[in-house]
């Protein structure tokens, strides 16, 4: 059975008719809970347009500094290109095997994308929009984070995170972690990594300068995607299982709050420069959180089975990857 960055096989056949049945319902409780507040945030955030891409998107990451959107076509095996002022593809690159996690390093102006079969990492140059290399990385990898300060790139795969230098595209440490490390997130202001371990409902937490779990955390069931704030030191886990998301304390290393959301939220991205979080439910819908209050403020419809989401603060424009619709939501954010 193959892995998707976020999701199973039987969760990605489900997604289309989950898609069609869900929305109104899950819309309707959002809005019963606080609809007041929902209903003003909903008429701030909007979608500005649907961007065809490859087949099977999932994985989506955004360059800030280039204002450039790249997104894993896990079946069609390629990167859409993206360009954030016009909305539109502008390149489609082809990689090595099927197209997992994704992220981008702002600084270098390199993406770096996981291939599960082939058992690599592409490593995409921003200027060119071609691979310039590519890494084993062993086993299956399946999700990517990039620490811009560090210039350091972290590659989860079942149950490791692997350690690559950006310089000089080599593995240069392997971290054991909890089972199936589905997610990985960097805060480069603390030098510290997180894994979401779907399998074990735990977050590891890694010391970037030692390379060595310092703490383990118990969230809600099977977390599968994770994202940190460096603003706030905070971190948020989409339980798929539960339909929550945990909110985590850096400084801590608790779990502060559970949020309810939609249901199998398979993706989540902090807006640091608003404090809002974008949480991809599989029926076809994204949940925005106040980072300040921890409460759902609007639910949002988008494609069929969202299954990536991507914020760029500088664009004020938040990026969801439909997997079962073949494109890409572009969301306005609301003003800060």
């Amino acid at each position: 059975m193959r892995f998707t960055p976020r999701a199973t096989v039987l969760i990605a056949t489900a997604i289309t008719g989950l898609a069609l049945a869900v929305p109104t319902m899950a819309a309707a409780a959002s809005a019963s809970s606080a609809r007041g507040t929902a209903q003003a945030a909903q008429r701030c955030i909007t979608v500005t347009a649907t961007i065809p891409v490859g087949s099977g998107p999932g994985g989506i990451a955004a360059n800030p500094k280039t204002n450039t959107i790249y997104v894993g076509n896990f079946d069609s095996l390629t990167v859409s290109v993206i360009s954030g002022r016009t909305s539109t593809v502008t390149a489609t690159i082809p990689v090595s095997a099927e197209p997992g996690g994704i992220a981008a390093n702002p600084k270098t102006n390199t993406i770096y994308v996981t291939n599960l079969d082939s058992d690599l990492v592409s490593v995409i140059s921003g200027r060119t929009n071609t691979v310039t290399a590519t890494i084993p990385v062993g086993a299956e990898p399946l999700a990517v984070a990039a620490d811009p300060k560090t210039n350091t790139i972290y590659v989860t795969t079942f149950n490791t995170v692997l350690v690559i230098n950006g310089r000089t595209n080599t593995v240069t440490a392997t971290i054991p972690v909890g089972n199936f490390a589905a997610a990985v997130a960097a805060d480069p202001k603390t030098n510290t990594i997180y894994t979401a371990n779907a399998a074990s409902s735990t977050v590891s937490v890694i010391n970037g300068r030692t390379n060595t779990v310092t703490a383990t955390i118990p969230v809600g069931s099977f977390p599968d995607a994770v994202a940190a704030d460096p603003k706030t030191s905070t971190i948020y886990t989409a339980n798929q299982r539960d339909d929550t998301v945990s909110v985590i304390s850096g400084r801590t290393n608790t779990v502060t709050a559970t949020i309810a959301v939609g249901l199998s939220p398979l993706a989540v991205a902090a807006d640091p420069k608003t404090k809002a979080i974008y949480v991809a439910n599989i029926e076809g819908t994204v949940s925005v959180i106040s980072g300040r209050t921890n409460t759902v403020t609007a639910t949002i419809p988008v494609g069929h089975g969202p299954s990536g989401v991507a914020a760029d603060a500088k664009a004020k424009a938040i990026y969801v990857a439909n997997n079962a619709s073949n494109t890409v939501s572009v969301l306005a954010a609301c003003p800060k």
